[in-house]
């Protein structure tokens, strides 16, 4: 930021002060081998899926929408097919209908387990809300109300899977899904590379061919050059208001993997008999197809803010994971605060630095799904939308926020310098 037009700018329109901006330039400066190993992952990424289109042949006429019942949508039955390429898959269900990466995950556990199955974690507890899904937590409506049962094997002190207990679980016969999230929920873990979770799926086909393997992979699209699928994943599932709708998706989420298992997702997204032959896109096809021509770059702004907000932290002595130097499983960024004073002071900042709402102070509240108040900072284009720049965190020890998202990279350098401004403004770091 050696720009001193644009120092003098953020100085008088953000407040920030000659101390922050230094410490930006340190940092950005300590990143650029990083920052270079991000543009070359994002440039594959940019082919693969520019070549997934024209290999569909992609067309203006796949823009249209349908209403109703959704027949014969060409542009629903190509976006799939886009994604089924992009991922190295057999089939994709990409849906407005789908509200959310845990609808996404619900839909493809409920369409794929029966009464007496059960699922299996080999990653620990899953996220928050997923909880109440599988019945952890109990939930009206959750699939242990219709006999699908759950157990877990917990990670390693150092983060590492379990193998030794993965293997004595496997002997129940119950288990008949194997689910997998790439990302650390609210958990204080790495999140986990695709070469990790390939390592995981080969070890576990090994013993139990027979079970699906399905991969969370919320947050972590194009943040690698290969996705689970590559790997051996038969299932994977997330958000397009997330990574691979670029900003530009209003609504919808994928499901990518084994036709058969992709099948049985959408009998029960639509209805028995139905599948993904119904389902109309109301006029959003051009916005989901351009959000994922755009994911790559988008993705790529996210990654680069993770790693600024990463290194700034470390160089405070703050604890951070992943490391300012680490590969990278997804664009989330924890740092332990270690108090609800500081967590809320960073999320206050962040807002400040949002397009949207940049005037609203966030406070933590009773969030559904959550057995905590959370707080969230999110001046989002589209409502819950954690590929456009937000922090979270749940209000309790050892005060973690979670930090994720940008449109664009120097976007997400300005809300983390407002961030850290106002934490330093309150006299707390």
């Amino acid at each position: 930021m050696s720009n001193e037009k644009i120092a003098a700018f953020l100085k008088e329109n953000y407040g920030i002060s000659d101390e922050i901006i230094n410490m930006a330039e340190k940092a950005e400066a300590e990143l650029k081998t990083k920052f270079n190993e991000a543009d070359s992952i994002t440039e594959y990424n940019q082919y693969k899926v520019l070549n997934a289109m024209q290999k569909n042949r992609l067309s203006d006429v796949h823009f249209a929408g349908t209403t109703g019942y959704g027949y014969n949508d060409l542009g629903r039955d190509t976006l799939e097919k886009i994604y089924a390429d992009a991922f190295h898959a057999e089939s994709g269900l990409v849906r407005p209908q789908v509200i959310s990466g845990t609808h996404a995950l619900t839909v493809a556990l409920a369409g794929n387990l029966r009464p007496g199955d059960e699922i299996f974690s080999p990653v620990g507890l899953p996220y928050d809300t997923l909880q109440g899904v599988i019945g952890i937590r109990p939930e009206r409506g959750s699939l242990a109300e219709y006999g699908i049962t759950y157990s877990q094997c917990e990670l390693l002190e150092d983060g590492a899977f379990d193998y030794d207990g993965i293997r004595e679980a496997l002997k129940n016969k119950k288990i008949r899904l194997i689910e997998i999230q790439r990302s650390r929920g609210y958990a204080w873990r790495d999140s986990f590379t695709v070469d990790k979770i390939g390592e995981l799926i080969a070890f576990i086909k090994e013993i139990r061919p027979d079970v699906i393997c399905m991969v969370d992979n919320c947050y972590g699209e194009f943040v690698e050059t290969v996705e689970p699928t590559d790997v051996g994943a038969d299932l994977c599932v997330g958000s397009l208001i997330k990574n691979p709708g670029g900003g530009l998706a209003p609504i919808g989420g994928y499901i990518v993997g084994k036709e058969e298992y992709v099948d049985n997702a959408a009998f029960r997204l639509t209805a028995p008999g139905m599948g993904k032959e119904v389902g109309p896109t109301l006029g959003v096809t051009s916005s989901l197809i351009q959000g994922l021509f755009m994911a790559p770059q988008v993705v790529n702004g996210s990654v680069k803010g993770a790693m600024f907000a990463s290194k700034l932290f470390e160089n405070l002595g703050i604890d951070v994971l992943p490391s300012s130097d680490a590969k990278r499983g997804d664009i989330v960024q924890s740092i332990k605060m270690g108090s609800a004073e500081k967590v809320i002071a960073f999320c206050e900042g962040i807002q400040k630095g949002a397009p949207v709402d940049s005037y609203v102070t966030p406070e933590p509240w009773a969030m559904p799904g959550y057995d905590c108040d959370v707080i969230m900072a999110a001046g989002a284009f589209v409502q819950g939308a954690s590929i456009e720049l937000s922090a979270d965190a749940p209000i309790k020890p050892p005060y973690i926020v979670y930090m994720q998202g940008g449109l664009s990279w120097h976007h997400a350098k300005i809300g983390i310098m407002t961030g850290l401004q106002t934490m330093k403004d309150k006299g707390l770091i």
